[in-house]
């Protein structure tokens, strides 16, 4: 595309600055030749502010046309009481832009590609880029996805210049996982909030796991299906995995694991023979209750969870010598029950949740979750909401719930592709009782959920707290502001020196957005949606 397709409908004239006059291998500058086009403030919009920096040019060169940002600005004389007044220069008077060039477009191209080994050449005439070119620009720098699909509707327009805006195609934000990052009160829900939307509107399916429930009321139920965990949807305790379990009890050390598998195989055996209360093991034959454990079998996986607390700590057993008779029978170990004293308090803490036990049920008259995401999977254009802020704070229980839904939707087939929305997730992808335990359904899904259609959209204030190998497979950051040098380390790599620098001077609802999918990063503000969210911070 020659430079006078690109300026069609206008008066090129209007946005001519001058002429290089210095190539280098970093950068080239520019001669400031008609400086009205400083002067005169009048044609200043929030667009083009050619008396400063950080905006796009365009370089006429014998090879194609160059695209170029400005990262200095200067004018001759450094005192500022001898600098002329613009339009009223001297003799040896100069005004100079550094530019940095960061795309070319071939006469023959309609899309602007990286410039490569190509540089500019002296004399070369310099044009400030317009809104249509930066808009160019834009779906030039994605790489990702089929000609054919369709942008999501603008989320964001570019900073300071408002009237561009950021039109990005669903698999270059999603192909290789999304994750949103920010301190508290960055705008982070905003922009989650405002991405939901486009996808919602243009029928796209997504799975939202909300732990506060500020999203309750963003989605209508024609929209989306609503479930709300231990209100109104439960699910058997005979789908949770031993494993899961001890996520959501949280077990500190392997001896609390191996505490609660035995009881829970225990509390099997007392619902496969069809008694109600727990197995009480002080004076039992120790042959029977060990054969009677061994009859349990991969079937027999529901019990009573509400007789856990009481199992545990009639678990505190230990095996004596040899009665009179010769048998084995069990005695009671107080060291195992003061040992086990402190796990059992925190079960029944956490079995003070009335919303806990009503979950973990199987009460006919609600839905079960575990069928509802099954309908979901196999259903197109449809999205699921579930709310877990019923369920408590707790990590544990988030953990656990995000564990079972991610190896279970791992483990389907022939599925619709979606997006599958965590919001917080630093409340389940590392536990608070060790540096290395890290929820393995999550990481499974980055790995390998995108082979079929899941695409990972994540949030979280606290990014440190994230699997390193959970943080290694997102393609995709929006970052707002951060403030702790560790935060910043853990993105610095998607970055480059300009934006490292600029990361903790973000505004509410500016965000650097950074992609593998993308040819350069974006320094964005992202437009608030109408969806209500109840993320308002109170007056003091």
């Amino acid at each position: 595309m020659t430079l006078e397709s690109l300026y069609k409908g206008e008066n090129l004239q209007d946005y001519y600055l001058g002429k290089i006059t210095q190539v280098y291998r970093s950068c080239s500058i520019a001669q400031i030749d008609i400086s009205s086009s400083i002067a005169d403030r009048k044609k200043f919009s929030k667009s083009f502010l050619p008396n400063t920096i950080n905006y796009y040019v365009v370089i006429d060169s014998v090879e194609g046309v160059f695209l170029g940002e400005v990262f200095e600005n200067k004018a001759s004389k450094k005192d500022p009481e001898f600098l002329p007044k613009f339009g009223q220069e001297k003799n040896k008077d100069y005004h100079e832009i550094s530019i940095d060039t960061v795309a070319f477009m071939r006469p023959d191209a309609a899309k602007f590609e990286l410039s490569g080994f190509k540089t500019l050449g002296l004399t070369d005439k310099v044009y400030i880029a317009t809104d249509k070119i930066y808009q160019m620009f834009l779906q030039s720098l994605e790489l990702a996805g089929p000609s054919e699909e369709q942008p999501l509707p603008a989320f964001a327009s570019f900073l300071n210049k408002s009237s561009a805006d950021v039109l990005i195609k669903p698999s270059t934000l999603f192909n290789r996982h999304l994750m949103c990052v920010g301190s508290t009160n960055s705008g982070k829900s905003t922009t989650a909030l405002a991405i939901l939307d486009k996808l919602i509107n243009t029928k796209r399916k997504a799975l939202i796991i909300d732990p506060t429930g500020e999203y309750r009321d963003a989605f209508s139920d024609e929209e989306v299906t609503k479930l709300t965990l231990g209100v109104d949807t439960t699910i058997s305790p005979s789908k949770i995995r031993m494993e899961q379990w001890e996520k959501l009890f949280e077990t500190e050390n392997s001896s609390q694991g191996a505490v609660l598998a035995e009881a829970i195989t225990s509390l099997r055996f007392m619902k496969k023979i069809g008694d109600d209360s727990y197995y009480y093991k002080v004076g039992a034959n120790i042959d029977e209750v060990q054969e009677n454990l061994a009859s349990v079998s991969n079937e027999d996986t529901d019990f009573n969870i509400e007789l856990l607390p009481e199992q545990i700590q009639a678990e505190s057993v230990c095996e004596p010598l040899r009665d009179s008779n010769y048998n084995f029978r069990y005695s009671y170990d107080t060291l195992k029950a003061n040992s086990n004293a402190s796990f059992v308090q925190k079960i029944q803490y956490q079995m003070t949740n009335t919303s806990f036990l009503t979950f973990f049920s199987n009460d006919p008259e609600m839905y079960n979750l575990l069928d509802a995401i099954d309908a979901f999977l196999y259903e197109p254009n449809t999205s699921l909401y579930i709310d877990t802020s019923w369920l408590g704070a707790a990590e544990g229980i988030g953990g656990m719930v995000i564990d079972l839904v991610s190896n279970y939707v791992i483990s389907q087939d022939g599925i619709y592709p979606f997006v599958f929305f965590i919001d917080e997730v630093h409340r389940y992808a590392k536990s608070r009782f060790s540096d290395k335990q890290f929820h393995g359904g999550l990481t499974l899904l980055a790995r390998e959920g995108r082979k079929k259609g899941i695409f990972l959209y994540l949030t979280t204030q606290r990014p440190t707290d994230v699997s390193s190998v959970l943080f290694g497979q997102i393609g995709t950051l929006l970052i707002h502001r951060l403030m702790l040098n560790d935060e910043i380390a853990t993105v610095q790599n998607h970055l480059d020196d300009f934006a490292i620098k600029h990361i903790k001077k973000l505004k509410q609802g500016e965000v650097i957005l950074s992609s593998v999918n993308l040819l350069h990063n974006m320094f964005v503000q992202v437009h608030k949606c109408e969806r209500t969210q109840y993320n308002d911070t109170p007056l003091l």
